[in-house]
């Protein structure tokens, strides 16, 4: 008998498809904005730049990542449910707050998860090839567009959606109790394998040769 997986569950995949979309466009140099936020709670705060076309699959279902892909490549955002159901696309985000030295894409997504500290925006910087998660107004997360071992990136979707520390442990990423706070990030860098390391008030899972030290 095939298991039916938990709401917990399917948020997280959600999560991961989004990152692993996220992925796949800063490779290409093309910027992107992915709100996930309950339907009702966003009524109201975002207006299509298109006409929209309704979709009945979900994210997950097999084939819609690539739809979702092309309709990110759109001037606006993406708004997803955390199930993975099309709210729109094309959108502009109409909360937004100021991100000094960002784009208005920062401050849409910095507004939004202000607005309501339930949703998570994933933004795309076309310039610089970065994935910044943003929960309550704070990025809490930063990757590079190198992809991550599939396990790894599982565990940090899954700590996204849950806020489970024990899952980051379950990554290899070494956190001291108490330590993480906002608007500490986790930085996720390159390949496979790696090692840990804190940089000021930032965390990172260092890969590779070298150490990051990013700021926002």
């Amino acid at each position: 008998m095939k298991k039916t997986k938990n709401s917990s569950d399917i948020k997280s995949d959600v999560m991961n498809i989004v990152l692993n979309i996220s992925k796949r466009l800063a490779k290409n140099q093309q910027g992107a904005l992915f709100i996930i936020a309950d339907r009702e709670k966003i009524k109201g705060y975002y207006r299509p730049h298109y006409l929209q076309v309704q979709f009945l699959e979900n994210l997950p279902t097999k084939g819609m990542d690539a739809v979702v892909e092309k309709l990110a490549t759109l001037d606006g955002a993406v708004i997803l449910t955390p199930e993975g159901e099309m709210i729109a696309y094309g959108s502009r985000i109409l909360k937004s707050e100021t991100l000094l030295g960002f784009s208005t894409k920062h401050a849409a997504a910095r507004g939004i998860t202000l607005f309501d500290e339930s949703f998570t925006a994933v933004l795309v910087s076309e310039e610089n090839g970065w994935i910044k998660v943003f929960q309550k107004g704070d990025i809490v997360l930063e990757t590079d567009a190198v992809d991550i071992e599939p396990s790894t990136l599982d565990k940090v979707s899954r700590f996204l959606t849950n806020h489970d520390m024990a899952l980051l442990a379950g990554a290899g990423i070494s956190v001291a109790a108490g330590i993480v706070s906002a608007p500490a990030v986790l930085i996720v860098d390159g390949l496979y394998g790696g090692e840990n390391c804190r940089v000021g008030n930032f965390f990172c899972f260092k890969e590779r040769k070298e150490v990051m030290r990013r700021s926002i």
